[in-house]
């Protein structure tokens, strides 16, 4: 699929109104895309299956086969994620900025580790322990980098309009983008250190990859950078503009109109964000381990990125 054709279809499935459905609909959905699979579908079927396709991409994990917990679940991303956006954006003390980054932090690692590849092993410990250790200490780490300039500013009795303007306006799109980036790669980590299944064109998995795994995370790191730093940035850019025109006279109404352009860019970025690498991640032949090739004649490999 194109950029375009992938933006589409998870604007699709970004609907909140999907939350509703029931897990029973959603099993219907799923024997539905089954059934059609091996057999001929008419136009009318075509139209129920894209449907059923689409509530099963906001739904169900693609490894395990599990209906998401409805929190996690793609469409509850952006009206979860948005009062933390907005409330982050605009804390002006570091304990009360603190907070709130390791709220929003906390959610956004917990939606990618249950959205994250399911396919990694290991036998000598819990993976899932490790990785929620490793949230922890991702979420804290993330939430004191995020706090440190008010702190820092704080500290040092820094209150001079530039250092104000660089501290409340440039840095924290920068810095929520870099941090969002961090606790994906952290806690998506035991899937570069032990592998995800590759499989060839039909679905057969013909081995586990390390390398896989480190590009599933790094494209995975960086759609979200792409999603949370342009989130705090344009809306400052988009403000400024029109602060500076003056179209809006009465500075009360600043506030409802940041809560607007916010709100208004996110759900534009989340899409993109989620389109930027296809969920069926490609890898060729020539990057895989020699292992797996001594095993097959494939020349093309495939992967589920995560989200």
């Amino acid at each position: 699929q194109s950029f375009f054709q992938r933006f589409l279809l998870w604007a699709d499935a970004l609907d909140p109104l999907l939350l509703l459905k029931s897990s029973n609909e959603i099993k219907r959905t799923r024997l539905l895309i089954q059934v059609n699979e091996k057999t001929p579908s008419e136009p009318i079927q075509n139209n129920q299956t894209k449907q059923a396709f689409v509530l099963s991409l906001s739904s169900v994990h693609p490894d395990t086969d599990k209906i998401i917990p409805v929190l996690f679940r793609p469409p509850a991303f952006m009206p979860i994620t948005l009062p933390l956006v907005i409330v982050s954006s605009v804390q002006r003390q570091a304990k009360h900025s603190f907070f709130w980054q390791f709220v929003f932090h906390t959610y956004t690692t917990a939606f990618t580790l249950v959205n994250g590849n399911g396919t990694p092993k290991a036998e000598e410990y819990s993976l899932q322990q490790k990785q929620i250790f490793l949230g922890l200490g991702a979420i804290s780490y993330a939430a004191c980098v995020g706090a440190l300039p008010l702190i820092f500013m704080d500290r040092y009795m820094l209150k001079s309009s530039l250092m104000q303007f660089v501290v409340r306006k440039l840095l924290p799109a920068p810095l929520f983008g870099l941090t969002s980036a961090f606790t994906v790669a952290m806690v998506r980590s035991p899937e570069f250190d032990n592998g995800i299944e590759v499989m060839d064109r039909n679905g057969k998995v013909v081995g586990v990859s390390k390398k896989a795994g480190e590009k599933a995370v790094m494209e995975t790191a960086l759609s979200r950078a792409v999603l949370f730093g342009t989130t705090f940035f344009l809306p400052e850019v988009l403000m400024y503009c029109v602060q500076r025109a003056r179209f809006i006279k009465n500075p009360r109404a600043l506030g409802p109109v940041r809560m607007f352009v916010v709100m208004s860019v996110l759900a534009g970025m989340l899409p993109v964000s989620f389109s930027m690498f296809p969920q069926c991640g490609e890898i060729k032949r020539a990057d895989l381990e020699p292992e797996i090739l001594s095993s097959t004649q494939e020349t093309e490999f495939f992967y589920n990125r995560g989200i």
